[in-house]
This record gives structure tokens, C-alpha cells and sequence, in this order.
């Protein structure tokens, strides 16, 4: 069963890796090209990547979890947009009040959200 966990969590990292640059690129050009505020483009680029996450993990990283029931697929988005939240909150700390530029504060807001997103899916899609 370790190594099951084990390529579990190597699938939701790859899976995480991809969503995040969707997340990453999809914040830049809007905030960059298109001159959306940061914190929008923050939470757009998010929910784009939040939704093809869904779908990835549903297929490829929590491989029982295709016959999710009502509850599960709730819980799933009730977590994603409470880390929304939590990214839109670090994202405001670290540009607004602490300086950091945008991009560099994505990465810490990442770092932060990737732990809850974790712990929050695997509960979700697996019951």
C-alpha cells in the first residue's frame, strides 16, 4: 500500500506541476498583456487551473474516484474555493502588504495552497 500512496503522490505532483503553469502563464499574460489587476488575474488564472485540475485528478491521479457521488464532488470544489481564498489572501499579504512582486509572491501562495489542496482532494475524492 506505500507504494500505491507513493505513485498517488507522484501523480498529484505532476498533475499540480501542470495545473501550475496553466495557473502561473494564464496570471501573467492577463495581468502583463491583457491589464487585468493582479488579484483578478490571480483568481482567474486559479479557477482555470482549479478545474482542469479537477478533471486530471479525477482521470489520472485518485484513478477510484470516477464514480464520485454528490457529497464528494461538493466537498472537492467547497475545498477549491476556500483555496481560493487562502491564494487571493497570500497573494494580497505578500504583493500588498509586504512588497513582494507578484510573480515571486504566485510561488509562495502556491507553495501554501498546494499543502491544503493535498490534504482537502485526496479526502474529497476518495471518501
Amino acid at each position: 500500500m506505500k507504494m500505491a500512496r507513493f505513485w498517488e503522490i507522484f501523480r498529484f505532483c505532476v498533475v499540480g506541476g501542470g495545473c501550475f503553469v496553466i495557473d502561473y502563464g494564464l496570471l501573467y499574460a492577463l495581468t502583463e498583456y491583457a491589464g487585468v489587476p493582479y488579484l483578478w488575474s490571480s483568481g482567474i488564472s486559479f479557477s482555470v487551473s482549479v478545474l482542469v485540475n479537477y478533471w486530471l485528478c479525477v482521470v489520472y491521479v485518485f484513478r477510484a474516484a470516477g464514480g464520485q457521488t454528490g457529497r464528494q464532488k461538493a466537498l472537492f470544489f467547497g475545498s477549491s474555493i476556500a483555496g481560493l481564498f487562502l491564494n487571493q489572501l497570500c497573494m494580497y499579504i505578500f504583493v500588498d502588504l509586504c512588497g513582494v512582486y507578484y510573480m515571486l509572491a504566485k510561488l509562495g501562495a502556491t507553495a501554501i495552497v498546494t499543502i491544503w489542496n493535498y490534504v482537502m482532494k485526496r479526502k474529497a475524492l476518495n471518501g
